[in-house]
């Protein structure tokens, strides 16, 4: 395929890009949108527009968006929207301060019936069997498809010199509905994740050893997703541009969606995110006095100073994250003397009931807690099902977890108010020695970035775009480069819980000098994913986009 020149950004009235993390920090879309605007804003500046979700009230307003009135020509008062679409401008609170529309999007769901029935005529959308939450991100993309046309409108830009930009199959009902109401307009599509991939691990079917025999549609009329994937799989087809994070997504649209993104656009990261150094020392002492304090609550024994603090996070995936095998892991190092003591957590957002009332008691009055559970942090809705408590639980009536090896579970948001660690996740990456991400299915894989960025040493597989970009680039060793990528496939699970465990050991056997050489690795590594030299993709995105359109209106 021959690469597409740049786009002059001359060409560019109006960028706007939306998505359902834009000002609503749920997953890993949210970083990628929040560590890229800063590197966007300063291409495009007020020609960039963010538009996300008004999900948010007077009560329980978003911490990420701070409200301007007369931005974007007091838009939010001017504009006419039907449909009882409203919209709040503002300025997103992250590096860059991007221009961000809030779209309120409740009366589209009397009109989807009828914009189900044109999507069926005009692309072939299959909305028949929709269920969950398909109706919600259909009104939302389409109320910000309508949004986008009166933007441009609003600001006198013709519709031929504007670029949408939709994230995944939530907004992409959104990019059919722009394409049919402009169909000068450019539109980009990002898959980050296809929904049909995404099923097909986590309803435990073995992906790698069958690629080449799955067909995506087949596989969404068994695990009946069949409207989002018929969804997600149109937008592809008709967008002007369609792009995805990584490699190993690009092969795996090309084998679902049946087409190759044209455009990979890999995931950098924002440096400002990270802490000065005095900073650094700060958090760093803070957060584990916490963790420590904490776990010495839980376990009813002092953890000294060099416990060696390790941890996973992220969506709460069981199998697709690599909770499962980074638990075996854990247990299996208790039978390879670290030679320290070993907390591991488990930082996964859960269906979280409170914050542990018996744990806040112990820590105040500087005890133990008393009766079960001894490794969480916060009471469950679904303690009896919740998959990371079960296997904790199992691990410990079963003594796998000995020899001052040690879990805790923390299942909530680290948005620094959580009720018991009240320390948000940036903020807490200080005070952890080594993370792990063994993912089974990870199109990306920011968390590792993440990691590295923090200058904490991290070990991820084979099966992330990170963990592949690695390999590509780097000598896959935590001593060269902060980062160990183990290899996983569908038969050798308990192969790659051994190199885990003994990542930890060798880690916990580091001098203090070794250390400080992985971590300087470590932040080398993470220089190279700057978004500086990775938005260049994008540049190529909307070239692509920018011809293609063309040759699709004047075919």
């Amino acid at each position: 395929m021959q690469k597409a020149k740049r786009t002059n950004r001359d060409q560019i009235a109006l960028l706007m890009e939306t998505s359902w993390e834009v000002c609503n920090k749920i997953g890993g879309i949210y970083t990628v949108l929040s560590t890229k605007a800063r590197v966007l804003q300063q291409q495009f500046g007020d020609k960039l527009v963010f538009i996300g979700p008004d999900v948010w009230s007077q009560a329980n307003p978003s911490p990420y968006f701070i409200e301007r009135k007369t931005l974007l020509k007091s838009c939010a008062s001017r504009m006419k929207l039907p449909f009882g679409i409203s919209v709040r401008a503002g300025r997103w609170n992250i590096p860059g301060s991007p221009q961000v529309l809030l779209v309120k999007f409740d009366g589209v769901y009397d009109h989807l019936d009828e914009i189900f029935g044109k999507m069926w005529e005009l692309y072939g959308v299959d909305s028949l069997h929709a269920y969950g939450d398909y109706n919600e991100g259909c009104a939302f993309a389409v109320a910000t498809a309508i949004v986008m046309d009166a933007l441009a409108r609003h600001l006198k830009v013709d519709a031929s010199n504007i670029i949408g930009h939709f994230n995944e199959w939530t907004t992409a009902m959104g990019l059919l509905y722009l394409k049919m109401t402009d169909p000068q307009a450019r539109t980009v599509f990002t898959t980050h994740a296809t929904s049909i991939g995404r099923s097909i691990c986590g309803n435990g079917k073995p992906l790698y050893d069958y690629f080449n025999g799955y067909n995506g549609d087949q596989m969404a009329r068994e695990l009946n997703m069949e409207s989002k994937h018929s969804l997600e799989k149109t937008a592809a087809h008709q967008a002007d541009c369609f792009t995805a994070v990584s490699e190993i997504t690009a092969k795996e649209c090309e084998q679902l969606l049946d087409i190759r993104p044209q455009v990979v656009t890999p995931n950098g990261f924002e440096p400002d995110f990270v802490p000065g150094e005095a900073d650094y020392i700060r958090l760093r002492k803070a957060g584990r006095e916490k963790l420590l304090s904490i776990a010495s609550a839980l376990k009813g024994r002092d953890f000294p100073d060099d416990t060696l603090v390790v941890a996973t996070s992220g969506r709460n995936e069981y199998r697709n994250k690599g909770i499962d095998i980074y638990l075996d892991a854990v247990a299996a190092v208790s039978d390879l003397n670290p030679g320290r003591p070993v907390l591991a957590l488990v930082l996964v957002p859960a269906w979280v009931k409170e914050p542990s009332i018996e744990l806040l008691s112990a820590m105040a009055a500087k005890k133990q807690v008393k009766g079960y559970p001894d490794f969480m942090t916060h009471r469950l809705n679904n303690e009896d099902s919740d998959s990371v408590a079960r296997r904790i639980d199992a691990l410990e009536r079963e003594s796998r977890l000995r020899n001052g090896v040690d879990v805790i579970y923390v299942p909530c948001y680290l948005d620094g108010k959580d009720g018991v660690v009240d320390i948000s996740y940036y903020d807490l990456l200080p005070a952890i020695d080594l993370t792990l991400f063994p993912s089974y299915y990870e199109p990306w894989g920011y968390t590792p970035l993440e990691s590295i960025a923090f200058g904490v040493p991290t070990v991820t597989s084979d099966k992330s775009g990170f963990g592949q970009w690695i390999l590509s680039n780097f000598i896959n060793s935590i001593s060269a480069c902060g980062v160990k990528v183990v290899g996983r496939t569908d038969s050798n699970y308990h192969e790659a819980a051994g190199v885990l465990a003994d990542q930890i050991v060798e880690y916990a056997g580091f001098t203090e000098e070794e250390r400080k050489v992985a971590a300087r690795a470590a932040y080398a590594t993470s220089e190279r994913a700057d978004w500086k030299f990775f938005i260049s993709a994008y540049d190529e995105a909307f070239a692509t986009a920018t011809r293609r359109r063309d040759e699709r209106i004047n075919d």
